[in-house]
Parts: structure tokens; sequence; C-alpha cells
């Protein structure tokens, strides 16, 4: 199946679609410099394939491209953190 994250900032989400079909979404807030990662939902359906993951990966990918600091505060995401010690940079102090 094939998997395409993008940025819907007028929705304010991250957004994961499989072979077309939305999946999950990261939902944010950004101040400044800081993105805040507040809730991430996988739709009914896809849970249990490691879409999530998926989408925090490259939703982290595109914070760090654009230069921005994370504020984890959904806590899917500061767990998956945990597991990714190569994303503790992203960590705004």
């Amino acid at each position: 199946m094939a998997t395409h994250v993008t940025d819907n900032p007028a929705d304010k989400r991250y957004e994961i679609a499989v072979d077309g079909e939305l999946a999950g979404v990261i939902m944010y807030r950004i101040t400044g410099n800081v993105i805040a990662f507040l809730h991430t939902e996988t739709l009914e359906g896809f849970e249990g394939h490691g879409y999530a993951g998926e989408l925090v990966r490259q939703a982290l990918d595109d914070v760090r491209s654009r230069g921005l600091a994370l504020r984890p505060l959904c806590p899917y995401v500061e767990e998956w953190l945990g597991k990714h010690p190569e994303y503790a940079d992203l960590v705004a102090a």
C-alpha cells in the first residue's frame, strides 16, 4: 500500500493517506519557531499497520527541514520519540 504524508496548514495538521484515502492525522499549533504536536489519530480501519509511526517520522523530517523546534504534547509522539533518539535534537528546550 502506498502512503503519502502532507502538511495541511489550513487545518493545522499533518495527514497520511494510504492509497489516496486519509488514514491518520497529527494536529499541531505553531508559535514562532516552535511546533507543538497536540494529538495523533489513526482513523478506523487503519489501526495496527504502523501508519501513525510513519506519519510521525515524516512529519518530524518536515519539521527538521523547516528549522522548527518541537514541543511533543501528544502522548503518542512523546512515546515515539523515546524509541527514536535520532529525533531528540528537535525537542524544544
